[in-house]
């Protein structure tokens, strides 16, 4: 497959499902039959709408059909890892079947299946049902940094970069290797046929101040550029000799920084592709194009782009902004057209659902599929037209796809857009709604504050005046936010329900419940 795409865009184009958050369902992405997703009108007005359900498209095909090539797959603690690394298997992780894994064909010696003795089978589902689709699979296991889910648990706490901070790897210790080679070996067993392996190595915050790199700092020459790729070349070096037709993919921000000569001297660009990445809607075209020249330069045969089609605009936002992310593909095709062509490998369009294993959740999966579609068909296409909006709305089932609003009036029949829908209203009406009620309306402000309610003084006639309101607005909210939490459910697990909604629901739902609740006891005490 080359790199060069249709009308200019890259040809390959990885998905990334980024798992350290809300976890998808597996049936939602590779369930063969018996899908029902549904689809609702968009919130056009205050009218609370209770969606119905047709039936959709999976997930995994949509993605074909709207132009991915493959799926870059981020399992963090979602992974059904087993043995000693038992501890980094969230209680929502990918269940297991009974079976016996396998080593990958066409992947150099397997590992020993010994470390994951049972069939993990939703993973299976999910990366035969990519198979079928053609959609090429891409692992990543961070290795470096961001490795919160592994460094949180007591059992390798002591491999800490320091000793208070979890998210740095120690890169001196022989231990911090075997546990890396520990987690990808358990990884490449469920995986068939690979061409890439990401090893993640972005963002090491705090790379040399642990004791142990403050004392090999100290010796000449030694530097916290050279301590970063000497780690990288381990990891990598470990991945090309067990797996020798794998190549290995590491985030490009650590090395950005470097000069060409400690990069063409570290032996790294002849054994990773680097991985440039920038979400931005303004990207810097120029700076991005003498950056890919650098790292040819330094010797790195090819290299990846990353843009980012939700996950990028806030760290907790609920709803997507397209207009953004769009502009974000464009720039990058500007880019791709501006640099050689022999050197451009492809790009992962990364959807984070958190910026960090400790972070809250950013917008969910199905909340940004019409931007996900949007920004693999400007790819697919070498840009955005009318015609091509005409293909996504046709490819979503929706009559309107706004670009430069949050609020879509459309019916869609895509998975999960029920979700959309409510996860909208709830967005744009639930705080406003109540906030209208409890801090803009007379009667509550002058008859019913919270002196009033501690005492639980009230007058009579005032009590009419927005008591119905209050037990109407609760009534119908409660019943919005029943619908999105079974709509939810049939998509994520329990724990991703209830933090969803513990963020985004409860604070001014539980506020308007209270005033509910005071009103009756005042009438009570009234009486």
């Amino acid at each position: 497959m080359e790199a060069g795409g249709e009308a200019g865009g890259p040809r390959r184009r990885l998905v990334h499902l980024d798992l350290k958050g809300a976890p998808p369902r597996a049936p939602y992405l590779a369930e063969v039959s018996g899908r029902r997703a549904a689809g609702a009108p968009g919130p056009a007005s205050p009218r609370l709408t209770r969606p119905l359900s047709p039936p959709a498209p999976q997930v995994l095909p949509l993605l074909r059909a709207l132009g991915a090539t493959g799926l870059l797959l981020e399992y963090e603690d979602a992974f059904p890892y087993a043995g000693p690394l038992g501890p980094l298997r969230a209680p929502h992780a990918y269940r297991y079947r009974p079976g016996r894994a396998r080593g990958g064909r066409g992947a150099g010696p397997g590992p020993d299946v010994s470390l994951c003795p049972r069939s993990p089978g939703e993973v299976r589902a999910v990366l035969s049902q990519a198979r079928a689709q053609g959609l090429e699979v891409v692992p990543l296991v961070q290795s470096f940094g961001h490795m919160e889910f592994v460094l949180k648990h007591k059992e390798f706490a002591h491999l800490r970069e320091v000793k208070v901070f979890p998210n740095a790897l120690n890169p001196h210790k022989e231990e911090s290797r075997a546990l890396v080679k520990a987690m990808i070996d358990q990884v490449m067993a469920l995986h068939e046929d690979l061409k890439w392996f990401h090893i993640g190595c972005d963002e090491v915050y705090y790379l040399g101040e642990g004791e142990e790199s403050k004392q090999w700092l100290q010796q000449q020459d030694n530097t916290p550029e050279k301590l970063c790729l000497s780690h990288i070349k381990a990891v990598a070096s470990c991945v090309v000799s067990s797996y020798p037709t794998v190549t290995p993919i590491v985030w490009d921000d650590m090395l950005r920084g470097i000069s060409e000569e400690t990069l063409a001297e570290s032996g790294v660009p002849q054994l990773v592709q680097p991985m440039i990445w920038d979400y931005a809607a303004d990207l810097d075209v120029e700076g991005k194009v003498h950056l890919v020249e650098k790292y040819r330069r330094c010797g790195f045969s090819k290299v990846w782009f990353a843009s980012a089609f939700k996950g990028a605009t806030g760290v907790n936002q609920s709803l997507t902004l397209i207009g953004h992310h769009l502009k974000n593909h464009l720039q990058w095709l500007k880019v791709a057209s501006s640099s050689p062509a022999d050197i451009l490998e492809g790009i992962a369009l990364t959807g984070w659902q958190r910026y960090d294993h400790f972070s809250v959740l950013c917008e969910l999966l199905p909340v940004a599929i019409p931007s996900l579609a949007v920004c693999l068909q400007a790819l697919k296409n070498g840009g955005y037209s009318e015609k091509i909006k005409e293909n996504v709305e046709k490819l979503l089932g929706m009559a309107n796809l706004e670009t430069e609003t949050f609020m879509s009036t459309s019916l869609g029949t895509f998975p999960g857009s029920n979700i959309l829908t409510l996860v909208t209203q709830v967005s744009f009406y639930l705080k406003s709604s109540v906030d209208e009620l409890l801090e803009r309306n007379r009667y509550v402000m002058g008859w019913f504050s919270p002196y009033h309610r501690k005492r639980k003084i009230i007058h009579p006639i005032i009590m009419h005046h927005f008591q119905p309101d209050a037990i109407s607005l609760l009534s119908k909210w409660n019943a919005v936010v029943q619908d999105l939490q079974a709509a939810m459910e049939q998509v994520f697990h329990k724990c991703t329900v209830e933090e969803w909604m513990e963020e985004n629901v409860h604070p001014s739902l539980q506020k308007l419940q209270e005033v509910v609740d005071d009103l009756d006891k005042a009438i009570k005490a009234q009486n």
